[in-house]
C-alpha cells in the first residue's frame, strides 16, 4: 500500500472520529438537559425589588443633659410647707415649689423636681435641702464629632438616640455645629436635641447618637440574597416565576440588612431571598410562601 492511500486512511479515520466525539458530545448534553429537565425544580423564596429608605450616619455618644435645669438651696428652719423633693414629682411653671417665712418659691418652668444630697461637713449642710427642677421633655448633648465630618454636619439633621437603659430610639435633631475645631482632638462641639415625651431619659445618662445624613429612596433587596463572587456581586433574578438567571449587580449603602442596588435590577424584578444556596444559574424554581 502506497504512502498515499495510508494517508487518506488515517484522515478518514480521524474524521470518524471527530464525528463520533462530537456526536457523542451532543447526544450526552441532549441526555443530561432532558435529566436536568425532569428534576424537580427547587423550592425558593422570592421577593418583588422595591425601593426603600436608605441613609449614612455618624456614630457618637454623650451625656444627657435637661434642657433647663434650676436649683435653690432651702434652710430647714425657714421651710412652713412644700411638695415632697423626693418624688421626682412633675410639676408645672409658676406651681408653688415652697411656702418659705420669708418668701414662696415657684418654678420658672415646668419639669421634674427633685432633691440633691449635699456633701457631708458642707456648712450647714444638715439644715439646708438643695430643690432640683429639670426640664427633660426635650433632652439635650453636647457631642464632639471628628473634624472630616464637617461638611456634612448642618442644622436640623435627623438623630437617632439610644440607652442600653430601654430598647426604644428616641429622635431629635441637630441644633448647632461650633464655629472652631479644637486643634488637640482634631474634633468639632455639635449640640443636639432629642425628644423624651415619657421622661424615660435623666439627666447623667450615656447616650448613643447617630446622626443621620444622605437619605434617599434607592432600590433594596435583603442582604442575604447577595452573593459575593470574587470581584462581581450577583443575584439571583427570578424568571417567569419558572427559572432564574445569575444577575450581576452594583450595589451602595447597607441598612439593617438591606442592600442598595444601584444597577443591575429594576422595580418589580423578583429575586430569590431564601435557598440562594440550593439553586443555580437557569435552574428550575418553585416559589414558595415564607413559613410565618
Amino acid at each position: 500500500m502506497d504512502t498515499s492511500k495510508k494517508i487518506i486512511i488515517a484522515v478518514s479515520i480521524i474524521f470518524i472520529l471527530v464525528v463520533a466525539i462530537i456526536s457523542g458530545r451532543m447526544i450526552l448534553n441532549n441526555f443530561i438537559q432532558k435529566k436536568i429537565n425532569e428534576v424537580k425544580p427547587t423550592e425558593v423564596i422570592a421577593e418583588e425589588v422595591k425601593k426603600l429608605e436608605f441613609y449614612q450616619k455618624i456614630e457618637t455618644f454623650g451625656t444627657a443633659l435637661a434642657n433647663q435645669s434650676f436649683s435653690i438651696r432651702i434652710k430647714k428652719t425657714e421651710l412652713i410647707s412644700s411638695l415632697e423633693f423626693d418624688k421626682n414629682l412633675m410639676i408645672q411653671k409658676n406651681q408653688l415649689i415652697a411656702q418659705l417665712k420669708t418668701e414662696k418659691i415657684t418654678a420658672p418652668f415646668s419639669g421634674r423636681l427633685g432633691v440633691r444630697e449635699i456633701t457631708p461637713g458642707i456648712l450647714g449642710g444638715e439644715d439646708s435641702i438643695i430643690a432640683t427642677l429639670d426640664d427633660i421633655e426635650t433632652i439635650k448633648l453636647d457631642i464632639k464629632v471628628p473634624e472630616s465630618y464637617l461638611n456634612i454636619l448642618k442644622k436640623d439633621l435627623k438623630i437617632k438616640a439610644s440607652s442600653e437603659a430601654f430598647s426604644e430610639v428616641f429622635a431629635g435633631t441637630l441644633e448647632t455645629v461650633s464655629a472652631r475645631v479644637d486643634p488637640i482632638t482634631r474634633s468639632i462641639l455639635v449640640q443636639v436635641k432629642i425628644k423624651n415625651a415619657n421622661y424615660k431619659i435623666i439627666p447623667g445618662m450615656l447616650v448613643s447618637i447617630e446622626i443621620i445624613y444622605n437619605e434617599k429612596q434607592s432600590l433594596g433587596v435583603p442582604e442575604e440574597s447577595i452573593i459575593q463572587q470574587g470581584n462581581r456581586t450577583v443575584v439571583y433574578k427570578v424568571i417567569d416565576d419558572k427559572s432564574v438567571a445569575l444577575t450581576e449587580v452594583k450595589t451602595g449603602i447597607r441598612n439593617f440588612g438591606k442592600v442598595e442596588i444601584v444597577s443591575g435590577l429594576n422595580p418589580g424584578d423578583k429575586i430569590v431571598i431564601e435557598g440562594v444556596s440550593k439553586v443555580r444559574n437557569k435552574a428550575k424554581v418553585k416559589i414558595i410562601n415564607p413559613k410565618n
